[in-house]
């Protein structure tokens, strides 16, 4: 059968966990690739490199290179453009777009879904508050687009025939976003790029990128308080700001090479998160160091971390229940109180569980078994229609 793969942006500024499924898809099933643009198979030092990739006209547009979102309006009627009729199986690995390509009824499209796209669903009112975009005539039009971005998406999701969704939080998002249920694969994490450290060091860590969801504010705020070492790691809007709000404790290095996130993870006393996130695979890499977490216990980390409260012979971490930081304050107090139960043999066991082969085995079955199912209903010339009930 032929394949194609299909993501939304593929250059050398994006390399998050999405990249990594589809690093990972790639080695397991032969599939040509396509994306909105494409800057990695020029790049030499990417994995990428001389590959034949299908594009969009967004790849000639002037501001492309430095963020494909900068034409936001124009992704949907990108996406639509690539012409797949040539293929069998359409996969899709979608944090924006790429679930909106057209397929014919004989082409099965299954998609690996990181998020239904945040700006529009869960953090639009962020969005909105913290950007000069939602502010003003500009703000009404901003909403404007953001509505009929919604439309568009819920219309895309019902072309897929199969969803995975990359946690149990994100099926439950893709459920009341979509009315759509999903199967369950957590993404592959590069374990091995993190070895083991039993050994640690006195500061704590936290790794992210710079933006207002990410909460990396309160953790300041709340190691200001503490007087504690704290080392943030990361780029973005918010870079000065964070390091005008620091006291002398809190050391912010800004972007890293890594080489250098890989030292401080591993020695970290501990990680600190305070984001919801999805998955959340910076959780997963300091415990594959051996080092323990402290994180808002929402969205991936319940299902990534094992809290001291909840399994304390099998702790990897700490879970606080508010985003506020009293409560990380005494997370952290906790912790420190609690030091012994904190294995590191135990948390790189726990990491072990999100390595590459283990999604590389559960993707290839689902999609063989998805295949098999949905050309048997075919060939039988009965379409069983799925199951839209709630999970």
């Amino acid at each position: 059968m032929k394949v194609a793969l299909v993501h939304e942006w593929l250059t050398p500024k994006a390399t998050g966990g999405s990249e990594l499924v589809v690093q990972e898809i790639l080695k397991h099933i032969d599939a040509d690739l396509y994306a909105l643009i494409d800057f990695e198979s020029t790049n030499p030092q990417s994995y990428l490199f001389g590959r034949t990739i299908g594009k969009t006209f967004l790849q000639n547009l002037p501001l492309a290179r430095n963020g494909v979102q900068n034409y936001l309006p124009l992704l949907p009627l990108a996406i639509e453009q690539l012409d797949l009729r040539g293929y069998d199986v359409i996969l899709s690995s979608s944090h924006c777009v790429a679930k909106g390509v057209l397929t014919s009824p004989q082409q099965l499209h299954i998609c690996y879904c990181h998020t239904p796209m945040r700006y529009i669903w869960d953090l639009t009112f962020d969005y909105l508050s913290s950007s000069s975009m939602g502010r003003g005539f500009q703000g009404w039009l901003t909403r404007y687009l953001l509505h009929q971005l919604r439309q568009w998406d819920v219309i895309a999701a019902n072309r897929v025939d199969y969803f995975i969704a990359n946690s149990h939080h994100t099926a439950r998002r893709i459920w009341r976003c979509y009315r759509r249920q999903a199967e369950v694969i957590y993404p592959p994490v590069n374990i091995e790029r993190f070895p083991l450290q039993v050994q640690k060091g006195e500061f704590y860590l936290t790794v992210s990128r710079l933006v207002s969801y990410k909460q990396v504010s309160l953790i300041v705020q709340a190691f200001n308080e503490l007087g504690r070492p704290l080392v943030v790691i990361g780029d973005g809007p918010q870079l000065q700001a964070i390091r005008h709000l620091a006291k002398p404790n809190v050391q912010v290095l800004g972007w890293c090479p890594n080489r250098v996130v890989e030292q401080y993870m591993a020695e970290a006393k501990a990680f600190v998160y305070a984001a919801i996130e999805d998955f959340g695979i910076a959780l997963v890499e300091a415990q594959a160091c051996g080092t323990p977490v402290i994180a808002y216990g929402a969205g991936g980390a319940l299902e990534t971390v094992r809290d001291l409260r909840k399994h304390p012979d099998q702790a990897t971490g700490l879970l606080f229940i508010e985003q506020s930081p009293a409560a990380l304050i005494e997370a952290v107090k906790t912790f420190e109180a609690s030091a012994a139960a904190f294995n590191p043999e135990r948390s790189r066991w726990n990491a072990a569980t999100f390595a590459p082969e283990v999604f590389g085995d559960r993707y290839l079955s689902f999609v063989q078994r998805c295949y098999q199912d949905y050309h048997s209903a075919f060939s039988a010339n009965k379409f069983e229609f799925p199951d839209h009930d709630s999970p």
